[in-house]
Parts: C-alpha cells; structure tokens; sequence
C-alpha cells in the first residue's frame, strides 16, 4: 500500500508541475512581439548625458524604417543600452549606413517632432542632430505622430553601408514668363 500512495503521490506531482511546463512550451507568441526591421537613423532627438554607470541609458531618434523595397517611413525609435555596450550613434550615426535591429512596436509613446524634442522649459526645443549625409533638413515642421518602436542594445543585429542615389532631377520645370505679357501695356 505504501509503494501505491508514493506512486501516485509521483504521478501526482509530475502532472501538476509537467502542465505549467508544455503550457509554456505551447505558446507561439513571444509578447511583447519583436519583429526585425531595417532603419536608417536620420536625427538624434534625445540622449543620456551622461551615461549612467549602473542603469539602463537610452538615445532617441527620429529614424526611416524600410517598408518595402525602397520604400522608407519616418518612425521614433527609443534605443537602450547598458554602461558597457555601444551606443547606437557611434555605430554609424551616418544616413547611409542600414541598421538590422529586432524591435518592438509601442503605441503609447508615439510622438511628434516638436513634442519629440520639448524639454521641460515651456516653449523650449532642443534641436535635432542630423546624422551625416541626410539628404534633407525639414523635419522640425512635420506635424504627424511618428511611431514609436523600443529596442535595446542585444537586438541589434548588424549595420551595412548602402549609399544612397542622388535625387532624381524634377521633372517638371518652371515655365519662362511670355514675352507677350511682357510687352503688352
């Protein structure tokens, strides 16, 4: 009788703690759900300084992520990192350098350019810092919300280089006033 009571005091116990562990075996979705995107970092909005020596420090930028095959967005992207990692801007704080990074989308801290680079002063706005080779600077009067993806130093995958084409000559032109507009009294 003693060895049935062990034995099923076993089973028992194996049950109830084997459930938990194919319960987490099971699940498909990791949450919050990071999702691999490519970027290009077009300004610095915001950045540690200086850098905590013990906590997590976190650069903000105003970056374009690749939607499709040149296809970029503008989105904000909130980057943290730990004393001993790199920051993201001395890994290539260059347009034209592609960034692979596995990032998480967070609805609650999409922002506006002006309300991006608020400080706590009333009306007063630390500029953006543009990275090199962007190939415009008229950011600041974007009033649309950017979307806010979070990611961290370890989901950094890799950077390449890949310059960016000139942009394409207008096609259409300005038309030459007539002369005889000009001429007529």
């Amino acid at each position: 009788m003693k060895t049935w009571t062990k034995v099923l005091l076993f089973l028992a116990a194996t049950c109830i703690g084997g459930q938990q562990k194919q319960a987490e075996g099971q699940l498909r979705w990791q949450f919050p759900k990071k999702a691999p995107m490519r970027i290009r970092l077009v300004a610095l909005a915001y950045a540690d300084r200086p850098r905590s020596s013990l906590f997590l420090s976190e650069e903000i930028f105003v970056a374009e992520r690749e939607i499709s095959h040149e296809e970029w967005g503008l989105v904000k992207l909130v980057f943290t990192f730990l004393p001993y990692q790199p920051r993201l801007s001395e890994s290539g704080f260059d347009y034209a350098v592609v960034h692979e990074v596995s990032a998480v989308r967070h609805e609650d801290c999409d922002q506006t350019i002006d309300q991006l680079t608020a400080r706590n002063l009333p009306d007063r706005h630390e500029p953006l810092i543009y990275s090199r080779n962007f190939p415009r600077n008229d950011l600041d009067r974007k009033p649309i919300p950017l979307r806010c993806y979070e990611t961290n130093a370890d989901d950094y995958i890799k950077s390449s280089f890949e310059p960016v084409a000139p942009p394409p000559e207008p096609v259409l032109k300005t038309r030459p006033e007539a002369r005889s507009r000009s001429q007529s009294p």
